[in-house]
């Protein structure tokens, strides 16, 4: 299975996978141009690996937790891209990204990213044979409300003194390369993966204007 995969969660990260081989990956570690850098980076992953869009069997999009200007770069490229390829696209938790990367988790963990304010996406797994299973979650709040567990990615990292539990692979972010694998993994067990909805689990900090204020005569 040939799955081209995006994720604009955290960073912005390509990935075209086949098979489980990995043909090409992008990551940038600016969390503030992914409608820039994304659609040039397909172009090149394609083109490197001399693929056209119409031969993939399918593309993957994170669709978070995450901010909103970052998650609607990245949907919004996928949702574009799978128009005009005619190609399926599902859509895949980037906590779940995270979640396969945790190589040495065993039993319960959880998975923490950074949300900013202060605050943590976060959600609850256990470790299984093909893909950790999805507890519970996702949710968005001050560190303390993980649980009392192994706790994997940056967001545990960034406040390792507040958690409960205690920081691992604090260097993990969501990446399209193992997001690719949650997609192919899952579809090749006859799973069902996400619609492409985002997860931004907060309301927009962009407001509606109210009505003009009178002068006062």
């Amino acid at each position: 299975m040939l799955i081209l995969a995006l994720d604009t969660s955290a960073a912005a990260s390509a990935a075209l996978v086949s098979d489980g081989v990995v043909l090409g990956r992008f990551a940038s570690t600016d969390t503030r141009s992914h409608a820039e850098v994304l659609a040039p980076a397909v172009e090149q992953l394609l083109f490197d690996a001399g693929v056209a869009g119409t031969g993939l069997d399918a593309l993957a999009v994170g669709v978070g937790p995450g901010p909103f200007t970052g998650l609607r770069a990245g949907i919004a490229t996928a949702r574009m891209l799978a128009f005009v390829w005619n190609v399926p696209l599902h859509g895949v938790m980037s906590l779940d990204a995270v979640a396969l990367d945790a190589d040495h988790a065993e039993g319960e963990f959880a998975v923490a990213t950074d949300a900013r304010r202060k605050e943590v996406y976060w959600a609850r797994y256990r470790a299984g044979s093909a893909l950790p299973e999805l507890v519970d979650g996702p949710h968005v709040g001050p560190a303390e409300s993980v649980p009392d567990l192994p706790v994997y990615g940056r967001g545990a990292g960034l406040y390792a003194g507040r958690l409960a539990g205690t920081a691992h692979a604090t260097e993990l972010t969501p990446d399209a390369v193992a997001l690719a694998r949650v997609a192919e993994r899952t579809l090749a067990d006859g799973g069902a993966l996400r619609a492409t909805t985002p997860l931004y689990l907060r309301e927009s900090d962009a407001k509606v204007p109210g009505p003009r204020k009178k002068a006062l005569l």
